[in-house]
């Protein structure tokens, strides 16, 4: 494994310092920042503390004080600190004349022995009328939640 060493300037050391002592931060980069400040081999330093130290008195993995010092060394201080962005995009199973069906079928008339339609009641028929090859009640209520369209507003009986 490769060793990454940590070396930081003056102005460095004193913005993750604010960053650990004051303001509003995320958590993970307050974590980031005292294992920059821990691991820091530069001229600055006072003291360095071990990563086996410092996993122990984070409560954190030796594996992420790696990664975090991987990060650091090979692209940048915000990098080590924010993470990178997601890239990953989600594809949507539904459209517009999907959701119009499943709102014209949640407001007709429930199935038989049924006094109103379930979520999963919703997406097994929309299924079985090919509209999909396969749709959790999940995603059925977060469309019915996105039309105002609530199948729990209603008193039965």
């Amino acid at each position: 494994m490769n060793k990454y060493t940590v070396t930081l300037t003056q102005e460095d050391r004193q913005s993750l310092k604010e960053i650990t002592s004051k303001g509003c931060h995320n958590s993970q980069k307050i974590l980031n920042a005292l294992i920059l400040l821990n691991t820091d081999e530069g001229n600055y330093q006072e003291s360095r503390a071990v990563n086996t130290e410092i996993s122990k008195i984070l409560k954190i993995s030796m594996k992420k004080i790696d990664r975090v010092k991987k990060r650091f060394v090979e692209e940048g201080i915000e990098i080590a600190l924010t993470g990178h962005d997601t890239s990953r995009v989600y594809e949507h199973k539904t459209d517009g004349d999907f959701e119009a069906h499943l709102v014209a079928l949640s407001c007709g008339q429930a199935p038989d022995g049924y006094a109103r339609w379930s979520l999963r009641l919703l997406a097994d028929k929309m299924v079985e009328l090919n509209y999909l090859d396969q749709i959790s009640h999940e995603t059925i209520r977060q469309i019915l939640k996105k039309t105002k369209l609530s199948l729990g507003g209603k008193k039965v009986g």
